[in-house]
């Protein structure tokens, strides 16, 4: 109670007499009143000041409450104490709401940006397909670059041919494999029978040798076969594959551009009213983008089909050059030659009794 008092004569003039002795206030009565309205309800703190420098100090020295950062006080009647009130319901309320509006707007713009997307998808499907049926069916105009079309016929028709070769190729590995793992039982068999025939020893005993010569001969060869067809795979799977893609990529394009190109000379033919001029500058813009996307395209597959040539010539030469090679000297039952081949071409068999995938597990 008297910290409440004292709170409260801060503010106000008592006034001394001569001898020391308080004088007697006219208004005791209000006085009392206050003091248990402050005991109940506690000041303002919004209203109240705090004076600097005692009793004397100038208005300078009054520093309001409400300018000053620091945990909030209350009063409680009941106990005549100062409670700190810091206010950290209303703040984490105000934080939570706030970190859900956000997460709110965040879903919202990614859900906008996803509808967006799916529109201009929408609409540049509708055009290309438009403008596919227009083609299909002679009403609509192309863009046709006659050299480079052809090229890319070419490049079908060989990737056709030379998948055919691959398939031959690794259909003649599988069939000799046979034939070579049927060699090496025959030559088996034969050693044995040469060991339990005395009579028919000698008989025996060199078809055994023939066998096993002519098997170790065939693995040779099947070294040279099967480093052919991962050539050929090499070149047909990836590189004229990648050449394709990209061709895919251009042709899209050509249509993608063909459907603007369309699209802008129906407006241009239109009115010329401030919409319509709007909606041409727009179809200007657009066809501008898919026309540099096709020449730009275009480029790309004019560069690939040059390279792709040069090294079909240049991996074709040599894998011809060693299957002939390679052939040629098995049959002829060179086997001087035939190994001589397989080193002029880096290939390395791998050694006998090795525990790695046979020639037909690697394809």
């Amino acid at each position: 109670m008297t910290d409440s008092i004292m709170s409260k004569a801060a503010t106000m003039e008592i006034p001394i007499n001569s001898n020391g002795d308080t004088g007697t206030l006219a208004e005791d009565d209000s006085l009392e009143q206050d003091l248990q309205q402050v005991m109940v309800s506690g000041p303002n703190l919004n209203e109240t000041s705090i004076v600097s420098g005692g009793y004397g100090g100038t208005a300078e020295g009054i520093i309001p409450t409400s300018s000053i950062k620091g945990p909030a006080v209350r009063y409680n009647a009941e106990f005549n104490k100062r409670i700190p009130v810091t206010g950290l319901g209303s703040n984490m309320h105000h934080s939570s709401s706030s970190s859900s509006m956000t997460a709110e707007e965040v879903t919202r713009g990614v859900a906008v940006e996803k509808l967006e997307t799916m529109k201009k998808w929408g609409f540049n499907t509708y055009k290309c397909t438009k403008q596919m049926i227009s083609e299909r069916f002679g009403r609509g105009s192309r863009t046709v670059d006659l050299e480079l079309e052809a090229q890319i016929e070419v490049l079908r028709d060989t990737k056709k041919k030379y998948e055919s070769v691959l398939r031959l190729a690794r259909a003649l590995t599988n069939h000799f494999y046979n034939m070579v793992q049927t060699q090496h039982a025959l030559g088996d068999t034969f050693a044995d029978l040469s060991q339990k025939s005395p009579e028919l020893r000698d008989e025996f005993g060199y078809n055994a040798e023939t066998q096993k010569l002519l098997c170790k001969n065939g693995e040779t060869l099947l070294g040279a076969i099967n480093f052919f067809v991962s050539s050929i795979n090499t070149l047909v799977k990836k590189t004229m594959e990648d050449t394709l893609m990209t061709i895919k990529m251009y042709e899209n394009a050509r249509l993608e551009f063909d459907a603007y190109r369309s699209d802008l000379e129906e407006l241009s033919l239109g009115p010329r009213d401030a919409v319509a001029m709007a909606r041409i500058d727009a179809a200007q813009q657009q066809y501008q983008v898919q026309k540099d996307k096709y020449e730009r395209l275009r480029s790309d597959v004019i560069i690939k089909l040059k390279f792709l040539e040069e090294n079909k010539v240049k991996v074709m030469h040599k894998q011809l050059l060693l299957f002939h090679n390679a052939i040629s000297a098995y049959f002829a039952g060179n086997q001087q030659q035939l190994e001589q081949t397989l080193k002029q071409f880096n290939i390395k068999l791998r050694p006998p009794g090795a525990d790695k995938p046979s020639w037909l597990e690697e394809q």
